[in-house]
């Protein structure tokens, strides 16, 4: 792990170290979730106890301002009173029915209120299974099999979805990106560079009547925080209508949290499906999948698409989706996330500016990213080009003086409703601290050469 100075001196996680010890030898890679092991910062993960707000505990009682809040999925920051009433009322009606239930309705009648281009919604269990099933659904309704991605965003591991480009064509068919999926599998799938209309353009020219769908993340989350530039989203639209292909938007990050509407309203996109997550089970685990009508009514009971889940539409999740989506209400709510969000990111990059430090910062609504580079970073290959040694050292540094961020170079940050304009101060000022640590080291090594 780096060295880290008086100023970020390393916090005392002797418990989590022996709770890391015992989980290895029962879970693979001791963890549930690969980033979570650690392992791109150079160091044994943290083990939490509890969480209130803006602030996580480890289970060695070290405090910190948590800038991950689940991954995007705690808009409202953790154990919000009136969250937590809603799970404790429909805790005590069951955990599970397995059957229909009002709330089903009441949370899908949220979902396209606020996002118009969802007419009906199916709710499933993952935002994995809400992608699975958008495909399934895009292959159905135009009877076609390739679907297009983009390198750098993430839609869940189901097999179709796990592929990467092959360095020789940006038309070349997908090939596995992981053990465990087949050639097969892959081989329908085209991964392009994100905003690089023409390669979607030249792919399309290349399979006219073979193209299913196009699925993006309007703005890319899953390898740090990537805006969409050039009217790209616009472009893939209109070629997604001209050759009659399906445009799914994963929002599984972006709903709910850039606008009400998600980033679709953000960018006056209409998508023919979406794919929702996170925000809309307010922390609890849950997907949905919505759309046009005429697509969605594919799905079985109604149509010949399969698919279904003993606990999708689960009453807790539903409960504290619902709850959550009622403190959305208030369009200040998201003045005031972006409001926070700005001063911490402009704080950042003016720091950078005076001291001279090389790093991009990318924000969007409530998101924000900081990349170890002195280029723009405006998809996969550009954020590549970043300093992960770098990284680790950054937020090794910033971890010791109790700001949480996402222990990797390549994921998003997140500000939630429950941090405060002394939360953001504190966290520039280790930002500070960090950066001119960084800076001494960087000197030191010069003048050691």
């Amino acid at each position: 792990m780096p060295t880290l100075s008086n100023t970020t001196k390393e916090k005392n996680t002797k418990k989590s170290s022996e709770l890391f010890k015992k989980a290895i030898n029962l879970i693979p890679g001791g963890v549930n979730s690969p980033v979570r092991s650690f392992k791109d910062v150079g160091r044994e993960p943290l083990f939490i106890s509890k969480a209130q707000g803006p602030y996580l505990w480890d289970v060695d009682n070290n405090k910190y301002i948590d800038y991950v809040n689940s991954w995007g999925a705690l808009i409202h920051g953790h154990a919000h009173p009136e969250i937590i009433n809603a799970i404790e009322s429909a805790l005590l009606k069951g955990t599970s029915y397995g059957a229909c239930h009002e709330n089903e309705i009441i949370l899908a009648e949220m979902i396209t209120k606020h996002i118009p281009s969802i007419e009906k919604v199916r709710l499933v269990s993952s935002g994995t299974e809400a992608v699975m099933t958008a495909i399934r659904l895009a292959r159905a309704y135009t009877d076609r099999n390739k679907i297009i991605k983009f390198s750098g965003s993430y839609h869940g591991h189901s097999d179709s979805v796990l592929t990467t480009s092959s360095p020789s064509s940006i038309t070349t068919l997908g090939i596995p990106g992981t053990k465990g999926v087949t050639k097969k599998s892959a081989s329908d799938t085209i991964t392009l560079p994100y905003n690089d209309f023409s390669a979607v353009e030249i792919t399309f020219s290349k399979f006219p009547q073979e193209i299913a769908a196009v699925i993006v993340e309007p703005i890319i989350g899953n390898c740090g925080v990537i805006k969409p530039c050039n009217n790209f989203l616009q472009h893939v639209k209109d070629l997604t209508k001209k050759f009659k292909s399906v445009l799914i938007f994963d929002e599984v990050i972006t709903g709910f949290r850039t606008a009400s509407g998600g980033a679709q309203a953000k960018y006056n996109i209409v998508p023919c499906l979406t794919t929702l997550g996170k925000i809309i089970g307010g922390g609890m685990p849950i997907g949905a999948v919505g759309g046009k009508k005429e697509i969605m009514d594919l799905l079985a009971p109604e149509g010949p698409v399969y698919q279904a889940g003993t606990l999708a539409g689960n009453p807790i999740s539903i409960a504290c989706g619902i709850a959550t989506l009622n403190l959305l209400q208030d369009e200040e709510t998201y003045k005031y996330l972006e409001n926070l969000t700005n001063i911490l990111c402009e704080g950042i990059q003016k720091f950078n500016q005076e001291k001279d430090f090389k790093a991009i910062v990318n924000w969007d609504g409530s998101m924000f990213s900081i990349f170890f580079t002195n280029t723009n970073v405006s998809d996969f290959e550009s954020a590549k080009k970043s300093n992960t040694k770098m990284f680790a050292q950054f937020f090794n540094s910033m971890l010791s003086q109790g700001i949480y961020l996402a222990p990797s170079q390549f994921e998003a940050n997140f500000i939630s409703t429950a941090h405060r304009e002394e939360d953001i101060k504190l966290t520039l000022e280790a930002y500070k601290n960090t950066i001119q640590f960084i800076q001494e080291q960087i000197e030191n090594q010069r003048s050691s050469r």
